[in-house]
């Protein structure tokens, strides 16, 4: 596969993949993706989990060849994956170092360049043009001023001698996106950039990219960001005919015709099949009369049996090749998220928290009290504590003063940030060991990611298996923190109309903007 890249500035800023083709053990996972991005475009690429958003951003990225298909890329690439690439023991300063490496080297070569200059060596003058150039479509001079600018904005660390092992994964991840904003990159390449932001973080994100003069291309899964930032949709989902869709117009065009789009696709779907069981239904018809005119009424005899055989028999023979004929050219629609029924439990609180607080992470006490059918939002910044909360309400963890009373009988279900699922298990077997079966009937996995290692799973495919092991308990109360995280869109739209939906009590914490507008209607409690 071709791959082509050289340093632009930002206006020049060009991407362009076409016709990529891509397998893993044989199953396809990108499928005729073509995708174009000039300075100044904003391309969202979604689609449900394992779709291969993040394989498309390796491919755009050069860490992984595709099988078929060119990359071609003009100007200076900056990419945040999912995937710090320091070790624990190094500093914040040296991921800040590994991420303005272009920063840095373009600065070093204006400065050889000057010194060629002044010192009259021949073919100085093209140098220093060049590394001049270099510089300024990066605009290197300024590039430590905007990622301390960024620090401060995402609530980023900004010690450079403290070790990375002493920060969290959502400190370490605000840190490097600090980094690849203030860089100066013509082309920025972003995974799911909004995890680990809290309010202020995501406004200053926001801001940040949709005045970015380069070329961007993001995965994420916040729905407020892509409304806010996107020009074009990249949509990996199934599609009618297999191949991606492209969608101009913004984030809010792309969900109006992505509507009408699979509406168009079930009622195709529906039809054919439809057909199909009209064709049967004739021929299991034709075949009943045949079977019937063997057996005459009384009076008839073997010459009327003998002259009605052949039509009869042409007849089914007909009907039998019209059904074979007949393909269901249009595939199924993927299957929706159903919510399992989760129970009520009448009659009683089912959780009461007084004065609850844990030293050093949830400093203000806590009082709440829930019933079947409550609703919660826990709101406040990265810190405050509302990871802490839900697992204290949830037993998980014991607070340092007051105390949490659970109705008896109550079961208590934790989504929490991070997966611990154990690697070797497959998802069908972990579902089974919960005591629960159907997996597939939640629409949460795809089939052919029931009986793989959880090892071998996506990040978001493993997000949708603890969500599903957390509803097969079938708990009275649901607790969610940050449950959007590495969801597509489309499912946490499914997902947060079944909440709403539910008899049981549900406590979310959350920094999505669009999650947070959705539950408007939903009680608050910031900490």
């Amino acid at each position: 596969m071709p791959s082509h890249l050289s340093l632009a500035p930002a206006r020049a800023a060009h991407v362009r993949v076409s016709d990529v083709h891509l397998s893993f053990g044989g199953r396809p996972v990108l499928t005729g993706v073509d995708l174009v991005a000039a300075a100044g475009d904003k391309v969202a690429v979604v689609g449900e989990n394992g779709r291969g958003k993040t394989t498309l951003l390796r491919v755009l990225a050069g860490d992984l060849p595709a099988d078929r298909g060119e990359v071609h890329r003009a100007g200076s690439l900056g990419v945040a994956d999912q995937q710090i690439p320091l070790d624990a023991t190094e500093t914040v300063g040296a991921l800040i170092d590994l991420e303005l490496s272009a920063v840095r080297g373009a600065l070093a070569r204006l400065e050889s360049a000057t010194d060629a200059l002044a010192d009259g060596r021949p073919g100085a003058d093209d140098a220093y043009t060049a590394a001049l150039a270099e510089v300024e479509a990066l605009d290197a001079w300024d590039a430590d001023r905007r990622v301390e600018v960024s620090l401060a904005a995402l609530n980023a660390v900004s010690d450079r001698d403290r070790p990375l092992g002493t920060l969290s994964v959502g400190q370490r991840h605000r840190v490097r996106l600090a980094c690849l904003l203030g860089a100066g990159h013509a082309v920025l390449v972003l995974d799911e950039p909004t995890n680990h932001l809290d309010a202020a973080g995501l406004e200053h994100l926001t801001e940040r990219l949709r005045t970015y003069p380069g070329a961007v291309v993001l995965v994420s899964h916040d729905r407020a960001l892509l409304t806010d930032v996107a020009t074009t949709v990249i949509d990996l989902d199934p599609s009618s005919d297999g191949r991606p869709r492209v969608y101009g117009g913004g984030y809010a065009a792309y969900v109006d015709a992505r509507a009408a789009e699979r509406a168009r696709w079930e009622a195709l779907h529906a039809e054919q099949l439809a057909e199909r069981q009209r064709l049967a239904d004739d021929l299991s018809a034709a075949q009943n009369r045949l079977r019937d005119n063997w057996r005459p009424a009384k009076g008839h005899g073997r010459h009327t049996r003998a002259t009605r055989a052949p039509g009869l028999v042409r007849a089914v023979h007909r009907r039998e090749e019209d059904l074979a004929a007949h393909v269901v050219a249009i595939p199924s629609p993927p299957a929706r998220f159903a919510m399992p029924e989760l129970p009520a439990h009448p009659g009683a609180t089912l959780l009461r928290a007084n004065g609850v607080s844990v030293p050093g992470r949830l400093h203000r006490p806590v009082d709440l009290a829930l019933d079947s059918g409550d609703r919660l939002v826990v709101t406040g910044p990265n810190g405050a504590g509302k990871s802490t909360l839900l697992a204290v309400l949830a037993g998980a963890l014991e607070p340092g003063t007051g105390t949490v009373r659970r109705a008896r009988h109550a079961r208590i279900g934790l989504l929490g940030q991070e997966s611990a699922l154990p690697d070797g298990r497959t998802a069908a077997q972990l579902y089974a060991i919960a005591g629960a079966e159907r997996l597939g009937e939640l629409g949460l996995l795809a089939r052919h990611d029931l009986h793989r290692p959880v090892g071998e799973l996506s990040v978001g495919a493993r997000r949708r298996l603890d969500l599903a092991l957390v509803l097969a308990a079938r708990p009275h109360v649901l607790l969610l923190d940050e449950p959007t995280n590495h969801l597509s869109a489309t499912l946490v739209d499914e997902l947060t109309a079944a909440l709403a939906a539910t008899p049981a009590a549900v406590v979310i914490a959350t920094h999505d903007r669009q999650l947070l507008r959705d539950t408007r209607s939903w009680s608050r409690l910031a900490v």
